[in-house]
């Protein structure tokens, strides 16, 4: 798989990355969960899952690792394997985010999985919890889901403390959500700290469903940031798990190319020229390797045109997103 930096951070990154959000806890909102984790959400079962699918991802050729504080006990997990490597500090670089907290206290069906907290004092909290189980692994740390109502990107606070902590070696991303993600991204290209912006990369939601950030992406990747992908695959909705409701145009290309529909799905985004990262999401290690043999298609124009049909309005995509069950 190749290997690139992170837009002009230095951090040397896979095109495909892994992400630990379906595995870190025992909910979430990717489709089939029920079929791909069975009955035993216990601690000690999706360690040993994190750890299988972070063996075989290693193996792939993935150098990119996606965690969160919300992402139950994703951050420890990845924190045990990486304890129990060989390979030199540097060898694989770590993101985490800071600004939700879990609190479904390892309960499925919990009304309520997390909450967001943007204060200063959340930031300073949670780095040092993030810390003190990554130490010198963690390489990125990121705004998690920064959005315009948060007022994360007005807060001078909390800003001179990203510039700072990027000043440090750190360096400092956030990540976006919703169907303003291009509003959001565009004003975090505006701010500056001290004449100088505190960011070096942004994590959107970017598949053929969901295109509308792809402009601001592309104005991100040209200021020098890392782009990351994330939910490339719309939580399950552009994969053989949605068999019955899979979007024509991409079943059609995925029997034509003889690729699986997820396989063809990252492609597309690693298609972009804005792309750094492709987030992985997957939960079986059979998941992973059909999502990595995305390295290997290749979409001709014609082929991303025929993607490109599948759009939705961005306010629909998000409205079904958010109707997506925590299971």
């Amino acid at each position: 798989m190749q290997m690139l930096s992170l837009g002009s951070s230095g951090l040397p990154v896979s095109q495909i990355g892994l992400g630990l959000a379906a595995v870190g806890r025992p909910g979430y909102i990717t489709l089939g969960r029920e079929q791909d984790l069975g009955s035993d959400r216990s601690v000690d079962a999706l360690r040993d899952r994190a750890h299988t699918l972070l063996d075989a991802a290693y193996a792939g050729g993935v150098r990119y690792v996606d965690v969160a504080r919300s992402y139950g006990l994703a951050e420890q997990f990845l924190a045990s394997w990486l304890d129990r490597r060989t390979f030199p500090l540097g060898h694989m670089t770590v993101g985490s985010k800071w600004g939700y907290r879990y609190v479904a206290d390892w309960q499925v069906g919990a009304d309520v999985n997390e909450v967001k907290d943007h204060s200063l004092a959340h930031l300073r909290r949670q780095l040092a919890e993030s810390r003190a189980l990554l130490g010198d692994w963690l390489r990125l740390y990121q705004i998690h889901s920064a959005t315009l109502e948060s007022g994360v990107l007005e807060d001078g606070e909390v800003l001179r403390e990203l510039k700072m902590l990027g000043d440090t070696g750190l360096a400092i991303g956030l990540t976006v959500s919703g169907p303003h993600q291009a509003d959001v991204v565009r004003r975090a290209l505006e701010i500056r700290v001290d004449g100088r912006n505190p960011f070096a990369s942004v994590q959107a939601t970017w598949n053929p469903l969901e295109p509308s950030v792809g402009a601001a992406l592309a104005e991100a990747r040209e200021a020098g940031w890392g782009v990351i992908v994330k939910e490339a695959l719309a939580n399950g909705r552009l994969t053989s798990r949605s068999r019955q409701s899979l979007p024509g145009p991409l079943g059609s290309l995925s029997r034509r190319l003889g690729r699986t529909p997820d396989a063809v799905a990252i492609a597309a985004a690693l298609a972009q020229p804005w792309s750094d990262v492709v987030l992985s999401g997957a939960v079986t290690p059979v998941q992973l390797s059909s999502n990595l043999e995305a390295v290997d298609v290749m979409l001709s124009p014609d082929d991303l045109a025929e993607l490109a049909a599948l759009a939705e309005p961005p306010e629909r995509y998000w409205e079904k997103r958010s109707s997506l069950a925590w299971t």
